[in-house]
Order: C-alpha cells, then structure tokens, then sequence
C-alpha cells in the first residue's frame, strides 16, 4: 500500500512520536546517544580515550548500556566541576550555586546538557523540507518526544509538557516531552538512576499516553525499527490489550513506523515484526525512506470532519466554563449579537450556525502561521469579506495556498495599484541592501524608516529571507506600517 492511500484512511487525528532521528535531520547541534555523552567526555577531559574507557566497562554482550555511561560520566563531570569551581566551567558551576542557593539541586551535568542543546541551529538544506512539515499542524493531535531539545515546540508552537504536568493536560496542541527538557534540566531522564525513577513514578503518565495509543493513530520519526523506546511502549501497551484481540489489531494497524534510509525514495508501506525479547512478537506498518516530504504532504491534506486546531479552540472554552470565576455562559441562536471579544461554543447544525473565525485584521496578523501551516480552511473567509481599495492586505501568498479563491484576482490588481501607486509616492528614495543600514542611517529620519524599507523590498533591495526575519519578529502587527511591509514583502516573493 503507498503512504497517501494508507493515510487517507485516517479518521482520527494523528500523534507523532518523534525520536532523536529527527532533531539529526534538521539541526546542526544535534546528537544521538553516543555522539551527546561522547562530546561531553571530550569537553571535560580533552581526551576521546577517557571516553572510551567508560564506555568500555559498559558493555553488556554486543551492546553498551548508555543508561549506565550516562550515570559515570555525571558522577566525573560533577566531581571534576566542584574540584575546579573556577575552571573551564565556571559558568556551570555559576548556574548550580545560584540554583542550590535557591535550595534547588541540579546536576551540572544535565545543566552542561542544556547548554550543548539550547540553540536551534537549523541545516540550511532542509529548509522546503521543514516548510512542509509545519503544515501538518493543523491535523495533528499532539506530538510524543524523547528528544530534549526545543525543536518540536518550535516548530509546532504546541503547548510544552514536562513530567506531572502531562497529568493535567488536555492532549490537543500539546507536546508530551517524557524524557525532559532543555528548559527544566532537572527532569532530564538520561542515566539508569533517572531511568528506574521513570519507571517507578511514571505509571499515571504512561497510562495517559497509553490512552493516546489507544485512540489515534501514530506515526514514529526519528526512530529505527529496533529502538528500545519503540519496544518498550509496545510492550508495555500490549501488556494492558490482549495481542489477539479486535483493539489489538486495530491499534496495530493504526501504527507507522517512518525509518530513514539515505538517498530512498520510497512510497510504499510494508508489514515488520518487531521481536520483543521474551514478549510476543508484534507486527507493525513500516516505510524505508529518505523522502519525508511526501509523508508531510499525505499528512497535510488529511480531510477531517473537524480540524485538530478547532478541537483545541473548543477545549479552550470548555475548559474555561469548567474552571468557573469570571466567565460569563450565554446561550444564543444569533451569534451577530455576541460581542467580538466573546468565547464562543457553537452546537447545532451546519444549516443554521455559521461563524466566520478571524477578521481582516486577524488574517494579516496570522499570516505566516496561515503560509506555514497551507491553512486553506481559514482562506475561504476572504471571499466573505469587504476588502477596499485603500486597505493593505497580502492577498498574493493567500491566493497560492488558497487557489478556489473567487475574490483573487479582483484583488490582486487591487492591491497591486495600492503598492505601486504608494511606490511612486515616495520622495526619499535612499537605497540599501540591509535592513540594518536603513534603521541605522542618520539621514533617514525614524518616522521615514518603515516607508524606507517599503521602499527597498519593492525595488529588490533587500533578501526576502531578511525581511521574513523582520516581519515575523516584529511586534506591532496591527501597525499600518507593519501592514506595508508585508504586504510589499508579499506581492514581490508570490506575484
């Protein structure tokens, strides 16, 4: 069966499972396992040598217990920092004081960790790549990580869940980190001493992934077939769920392992057996390739009832009514009388309820999230509302990701006159290839300035990579200027 078809056959929101697999393909500062304790061991002693004799006496048949290695190199790093307060890692041993001051206590190994890992440093060739992989977020469910980075809330702007508060969670829009994060070292599950404390304490967690499973489909990235993160889930699920069972064979079914092989362009799905070491063994969907654009295209264009980013609207609200205090429940069949500000639960009909969810004002804020995500849903609104000839708006990059656009083309030469006639107003005419040099030069007054980089964008000038940068960074979004920009910025990368 090829990926699209096995897919489409979705009826459920999707979770990923995301393995360090990933954070290699994208980031430059990555690490696996091995590669994470290693670069540590160098760092600390200056000797690959010192590494490798750790990792020696960690041996167990064929394989290494990095569990155990992991805890060896904590107790060196921790013991060689508090003999050298003011050595080569004074820095970290800065962080622990202030933080034991504090009555907090976290290895300095594990802060070092977040130090290797704190910057998101992205490989520039997998940028189409990582374009398509945000739009999956409107169909995803919520996402399952082992990795310590950053780089899945990011990426998916999901709400981030480190140990307990997995427990009070609502599953959609969220990132369940349950090995911990860069941003709590203290939570960080690396050594077989944090491995047999997850395993004590965690079985109210995993019984809430467990139901996750259950449930939804789910995709694994980053992972290979013999992870021992994918076999411990399965046996741990398959020990609630009877193997020969009718769910059993369901939640099977609904399982995709993703594994990578350079330089593979595969589309089509086949059927592994993961053997389990003493448990039964299990029979999974699997596809080999190096191609996961496709995969985040089938992904993409999932047709749901309802979108995984209107469930987590509506969890919003309810969530609110439930938590009570201040909010205010109203009950009407006209939702024209509603203020704008209003939280809104709409249940009935299609024929008799209709809402139209962002505004002008909302859609030019939203914009890049819009573009990411290929959100053609929320596009539909624009043929609803009354666009005039003096209003800036970026229909150009609306109209490639909505191509049934009625309104398009009226517009496009609407906006067009609008940002070639402002063109020809300007006076001040100071040309620049950075945004940098325009904001720093004393000749262009500050209130010249956003005309000025209008100016350049529409002229080629400027990379539209820079003013990407500048625009998403900026604040201001409601700001005429702002508007300008972008809508310049817009009309020269997608005309």
């Amino acid at each position: 069966m090829k990926i699209s078809e096995f897919i489409s056959q979705y009826n459920n929101h999707p979770v990923l499972f995301i393995g360090t697999g990933i954070s290699l393909r994208y980031l430059k500062n990555s690490y696996t396992w091995d590669s994470l304790l290693k670069q540590i061991a160098i760092d600390l002693s200056s000797n690959e040598e010192f590494y490798l004799d750790l990792k020696a006496s960690c041996t167990e048949g064929r394989v290494y217990n990095f569990e155990k290695l992991a805890n060896l190199l904590e107790i060196e790093f921790n013991k060689n920092l508090q003999d050298n307060r003011n050595g080569k890692f004074k820095e970290i041993n800065n962080v622990f004081y202030e933080n034991m001051k504090n009555g907090i206590n976290i290895s300095r190994f594990k802060i070092y960790i977040t130090i290797l890992l704190k910057e998101l440093d992205f490989r520039e060739d997998k940028e189409n790549e990582l374009a398509e992989f945000k739009k999956v977020r409107k169909n995803i469910g919520s996402i399952i990580t082992t990795n310590y980075d950053s780089l899945i809330e990011h990426l998916f702007e999901f709400n981030k869940l480190i140990g307990n508060d997995i427990l009070l969670s609502n599953p959609y829009g969220s990132v369940y980190k349950i090995h911990g994060c860069i941003s709590n070292p203290d939570k960080i599950i690396i050594t077989d001493n944090d491995y047999k404390f997850f395993d004590e304490k965690y079985d109210l967690i995993r019984a809430q992934l467990l139901s996750l499973f259950v449930h939804n489909p789910i995709i694994f990235l980053g992972y290979g077939v013999g992870d021992e993160n994918i076999k411990k889930i399965l046996k741990t699920l398959f020990t609630y769920v009877e193997p020969n069972s009718e769910l059993a064979t369901r939640i099977r079914n609904n399982f995709l392992l993703v594994e990578y092989e350079e330089g593979l362009d595969n589309d089509e799905i086949t059927e592994h057996d993961i053997d389990m070491d003493g448990f039964s063994t299990i029979r999974i969907n699997k596809i080999k390739t190096d191609n996961f654009t496709n995969i985040y295209k089938c992904l993409s264009d999932i047709h749901l009832p309802i979108s995984a980013m209107d469930v987590r609207k509506v969890q919003s609200v309810v969530k609110e009514i439930y938590s009570g205090g201040e909010i205010k429940v109203t009950i009407t069949e006209d939702l024209d009388t509603l203020r704008n500000g209003a939280k809104i639960l709409a249940i009935g009909s299609e024929k008799t309820i209709s809402y139209q969810y962002q505004s002008k004002s909302e859609l030019m804020t939203n914009y890049f999230k819009i573009i990411d995500e290929s959100n053609t849903q929320i596009l539909t609104l624009i043929d609803k509302h009354q666009i005039q000839k003096q209003q800036y708006f970026p229909i150009y990059g609306f109209s490639k990701v909505n191509t049934e656009l009625k309104s398009s083309e009226k517009l496009q030469r609407q906006q067009k006159d609008k940002l070639l006639s402002f063109l020809s107003s300007i006076t001040k005419k100071i040309e620049h290839n950075t945004i940098e040099k325009i904001l720093q030069d004393e000749n262009i007054p500050n209130s010249y300035k956003a005309n000025s980089i209008f100016y350049n964008v529409m002229e080629n000038n400027l990379t539209l990579s820079e003013v990407e940068e500048y625009l998403r960074n900026t604040e201001k979004k409601n700001d005429t200027d702002y508007r300008k920009i972008l809508c310049a910025y817009d009309y020269i990368k997608y005309k």
